[in-house]
């Protein structure tokens, strides 16, 4: 799937990295690249949901990703 976001750090628990879909749905990003983890950048990710995969925030649905690219805001 592609979702297009900008990318935020969450401090719920020990923290987490989420993308805010311009839909408003917020995905929780599991093992996201160091490249990604960058608050406020606008991307376009392609990714898995994955409901076999509990984390502590439990913010939303975890997005393994696959490959991203930056986009101009």
């Amino acid at each position: 799937m592609e979702i297009v976001g900008t990318i935020e750090r969450q401090e719920i628990g020990v923290g987490t990295w989420a993308l805010v879909a311009e839909s408003g749905e917020t995905y929780e990003l599991k093992d996201a690249p160091s490249a990604l983890c960058q608050n406020g950048i606008k991307v376009k990710i392609n990714g898995e949901i994955r409901d076999d995969v509990m984390t502590l925030a439990m913010i939303g649905p975890v997005l393994e990703v696959k490959s991203f690219e930056a986009i101009a805001s």
